[in-house]
């Protein structure tokens, strides 16, 4: 979840494309990664750097696109604030639609209810999610009376790390949630690796999605003229995900939505989502020129990202027709999640540079080592660090986040 997306959510080699790595722009493109929980709408100085402008090294989705895994000091359950701290804010939006999701069931007992986060990712961020869905579920029961049954399943590439997702889950078998269990509303949580991109569910069985910081992934990189089809992807992407998800829906089920966006009248290079990833291409090219990396290896690295407006969003579904907008909203989150201050101006940028290094380093690492070796990961972010704090001195560093819940079409 989130993340990466999410980011920032695996690939059986369907037909359809993989979430971060699907057959390419069906025109031979080469294929390449990321993940989020997949094309950065990358930022001109990405390109200069090398970003996207040379054939792409061959990765496997599978080993690659996942955030850093176990819960050391730069693995992503330890460094997932800012993704919680955004999903959080989404919870208003998450009420509203499990409460008419669980209206669209028959009433009565033995009503069950189906329920998933794409691109679940790992760490506490997971179990916040179900969490707050059987909260919500369980207030309505009291509320109405009669029994219900939640089957909840957690799904991401087949290399998140699930292990840490399934031993984080005994935490849900604490003395409260075993009674809450035993009585009207019991949840069974079940790992489902595979690809968003692809079918994971049979038809019309599911009555809510939600995913988080994942969407911004797209399924497959892009070569060297970027901007227009980074833009193409995500809407073919977009375009398969809301097809696959109204097949799987049941009539009137609901899905929530959150990814990194970009403002009215942004462009797609620039914005909240972009100043991050140009400060690591600087950090790449620093390696670069001290001769630590290869330049034909940053020249061959490619990050499948692209962060849409709300224009973009709304315009696609629209289009798509299968689906309803109940909600969509954009709102700001500070890269740097342990910043609460009010105001734009940094109180420590030291600080909050490690922060925000952490951050990126949780969700990029796997593809870094992948691309240019374990060996440079602390240099590299020592430098990402270093150019960061210069950076904030200009202000906070913040991301744009949309929220968008639909529900499906009576048609």
């Amino acid at each position: 979840m989130f993340s990466t997306c999410s980011l920032l959510p695996s690939c059986y080699s369907p037909p359809f494309p993989t979430r971060l790595c699907t057959q390419r722009l069906q025109r031979g493109l080469t294929s390449s990664p990321f993940a989020r929980g997949s094309a950065l709408a990358t930022p001109a100085s990405l390109l200069s750097a090398g970003f996207g402008c040379a054939p792409v090294q061959a990765m496997t989705v599978e080993r690659d696109l996942h955030m850093a895994t176990g819960d050391g000091e730069h693995s992503y359950a330890v460094n997932s604030i800012f993704q919680r701290k955004t999903v959080m804010e989404t919870w208003p939006e998450l009420h509203k639609a499990v409460k008419e999701a669980v209206k669209s069931l028959s009433p009565g007992t033995g009503s069950m209810m189906v329920a998933a986060d794409l691109g679940c990712s790992s760490g506490p961020n997971t179990l916040l999610v179900i969490s707050e869905v059987m909260s919500t579920v369980r207030a309505h029961v009291r509320d109405n009376g009669g029994t219900m049954e939640v089957q909840f399943f957690l799904n991401d590439l087949p290399g998140n790390d699930f292990n840490l997702v399934f031993r984080s889950l005994e935490e849900l078998h604490s003395p409260v949630a075993v009674a809450e269990k035993a009585a009207v509303t019991p949840c069974y949580v079940a790992g489902l690796p595979g690809s968003m991109y692809t079918r994971i569910f049979p038809s019309e069985s599911v009555h809510l999605f939600h995913s988080s910081h994942c969407l911004i992934w797209r399924s497959k990189t892009t070569p060297q003229v970027v901007v227009k089809l980074f833009r193409e992807q995500f809407e073919k992407d977009f375009w398969l995900f809301l097809t696959l998800r109204y097949k799987e829906l049941v009539p009137g089920g609901r899905m929530v939505l959150t990814f990194a966006g970009r403002k009215q009248g942004e462009l797609p290079m620039h914005g909240g989502v972009a100043r991050v990833w140009e400060l690591l291409a600087e950090a790449l090219q620093h390696l670069v020129q001290k001769g630590h990396i290869e330049k034909k290896k940053l020249s061959s690295f490619n990050m499948p990202y692209y962060s849409p407006s709300v224009d973009e969003v709304t315009q696609l579904i629209e289009k798509n027709d299968l689906f309803d907008i109940e909600d969509i909203r954009l709102f700001e989150s500070n890269w740097d999640a342990h910043d609460d201050s009010d105001g734009d101006a940094v109180p420590d940028c030291s600080s909050s540079a490690e922060n925000i290094a952490k951050i990126i380093r949780a969700g990029i690492e796997p593809l870094i080592i992948n691309h240019f070796g374990e060996h440079i990961i602390d240099e590299l972010f020592m430098a990402y660090t270093s150019i960061l704090e210069k950076d904030l001195e200009k202000g906070k560093a913040m991301c744009p986040v949309m929220v968008v819940t639909l529900k499906k079409s009576m048609h």
